[in-house]
């Protein structure tokens, strides 16, 4: 297994869009992305399947039917061979892992040890613990400081493993899926993902079921009995879900007031989401706030530009050697 880094800092940017020159410059490697700083960017259309994970800063995320931000705490796997912007805002750190259907099978496999089916990664959100985010800085403490491709190597498959994890939730739903082969159940599985990801991506929107039904190529009552066999809820029940947990987030890191969090994440009745919000949480929006909002606050911007200046425009050798105090501050979760 081979891997290759690129490096990006403040406004650099980086093209993956065309299959042959992606070929011939990575072959069967995987490609690890570094980014930091505002304004560093990549975009990849139709040659790799990568998930991106950010440490600091917010990541603006644009798919083919959908722009959001993700954040520290978020992983996000995209479609094979779909069209992804990732930018990041602020004083970002972030990390993306890309390669080929061939070079992610192989990669899968040496780190399962068992044989990968097709397709390789589902596409997916994920809740990226403190743990596997300590593993990903350990990603750019070797994009940073190392020579040598090994612990970079090492680095990766870790993050690699842990997502292998979080996707082993995936195998008893794909069971629940219609179909008599296992590639008909994963293609079932894969329409209905890629509807899910995108209410993820869009819950402050007015989503309407029907609209979500076409997505996935069923009626609307096929598509609801479906969804709710294979994730144990109803579109509705899950897009509510992911509304509150934004709003979560908005609570405890934004300045807007609570009737303006419930306004922008969907609900135009505030008594119901304050209703919602602590029967999901078990604390009201304004307790969590007066516990979070300070501390949150704080957080912000604890990765300054000197640390992003340690990461070149565009490098295939390793960069010089980061001061480890400087990404010892960025371990801190």
């Amino acid at each position: 297994m081979n891997i290759v880094c690129e490096r990006l800092r403040y406004g650099a940017r980086l093209d993956i869009v065309d299959p042959e020159l992606f070929q011939s410059r990575y072959r069967d490697a995987l490609v690890c992305v570094v980014g930091g700083g505002r304004g560093s960017a990549m975009s990849c259309q139709g040659v790799a399947q990568g998930m991106w994970l950010p440490l600091r800063g917010k990541l603006q995320m644009a798919t083919g039917d959908a722009s959001f931000s993700l954040e520290p705490g978020q992983l996000f796997v995209g479609e094979p061979d779909q069209r992804i912007q990732a930018s990041g805002r602020g004083a970002a750190l972030w990390v993306a892992l890309l390669g080929s259907k061939a070079a992610w099978r192989r990669t899968l496999s040496r780190v399962s040890g068992m044989l990968v089916p097709t397709p390789v990664l589902m596409p997916s959100w994920h809740e990226a613990r403190p743990g596997l985010r300590r593993q990903a800085l350990r990603i750019v403490r070797a994009a940073l400081t190392q020579t040598r491709e090994e612990p970079l190597l090492a680095a990766s498959e870790d993050v690699i493993s842990a997502l292998l994890e979080l996707q082993s939730d995936f195998d008893t739903m794909i069971d629940r899926c219609p179909g008599r082969t296992l590639a008909q159940r994963h293609q079932v599985f894969l329409r209905l993902q890629r509807v899910r990801n995108h209410m993820a991506a869009s819950c402050h929107l007015d989503l309407g079921v029907p609209e979500l039904a076409r997505m996935a190529s069923y009626s609307t009552w096929h598509f609801i009995r479906a969804f709710h066999e294979v994730y144990g809820e109803t579109p509705y029940a899950y897009l509510v879900r992911q509304r509150l947990d934004r709003a979560r987030r908005l609570v405890r890191a934004s300045p807007l007031a609570i009737s303006e969090i419930a306004q922008a994440i969907g609900f135009e009745n505030r008594s119901a989401f304050s209703r919602l919000f602590k029967q999901r949480f078990g604390v009201s929006a304004a307790d969590l706030r007066r516990q979070h909002g300070l501390s949150a606050r704080r957080t912000l911007g604890r990765v300054t530009r000197r640390e992003m200046d340690e990461l070149p425009l565009r490098a295939t050798s390793a960069s010089r050697a980061a001061n480890s105090g400087q990404l010892a501050g960025l371990m801190d979760f």
